[in-house]
């Protein structure tokens, strides 16, 4: 079964790319074990929780509402891991932030909705299993191996606007 929002409005930036944001979620502060979900589309195949961006709503705002609907867990968001452009098919721009998990719902929307599964997966499994279907989903995690430690709080990827790998977030999500 597929996922579908009536009324969804797609958000696009001033370049034309999707506005999008996801988590990489962990059990703990070790980044050790990352949560993937199945995909609404391909049941058989795992991805990084996330989605589209609502008219007015923050990147750090989206990726908790998404981790919750899709994952049905709850955290504590960390830093911004990078922003992810996405060319091939589809114009996508995704902020991908860092969560560790504190709370997993028994049932939440999707699985009760589309049957959605959940996952932990050791990094290097997830980013095998990502590869095949999913490069990008898979890139989030190879950044995240790059980075020195789990709290240097630096993106890795060029800005968008200025500098700032925040650039464009309220203090709030920074």
């Amino acid at each position: 079964m597929m996922k579908f929002k009536p009324n969804q409005t797609r958000t696009y930036d001033c370049e034309g790319f999707k506005k999008r944001a996801a988590c990489l979620c962990f059990k703990n502060e070790l980044e050790e074990e990352v949560l993937l979900v199945s995909s609404s589309r391909h049941p058989d195949q795992w991805i990084v929780p996330g989605g589209g961006m609502e008219p007015e709503e923050e990147p750090c705002g989206a990726a908790v509402r998404e981790v919750y609907e899709e994952a049905g867990v709850r955290g504590k968001l960390g830093r911004l891991l990078g922003v992810f452009e996405q060319n091939q098919d589809r114009k996508h721009r995704t902020y991908v932030y860092v969560l560790t998990v504190t709370e997993t719902l028994e049932d939440w929307e999707d699985s009760v909705n589309i049957g959605r599964r959940r996952e932990w997966f050791k990094v290097e499994e997830a980013i095998e299993v990502l590869q095949c279907h999913k490069p990008v989903h898979a890139e989030y995690l190879r950044h995240l191996k790059l980075s020195c430690s789990p709290t240097n709080g630096n993106s890795l990827l060029p800005p968008l606007a200025d500098n700032s790998p925040h650039s464009g977030l309220p203090p709030s999500c920074r």
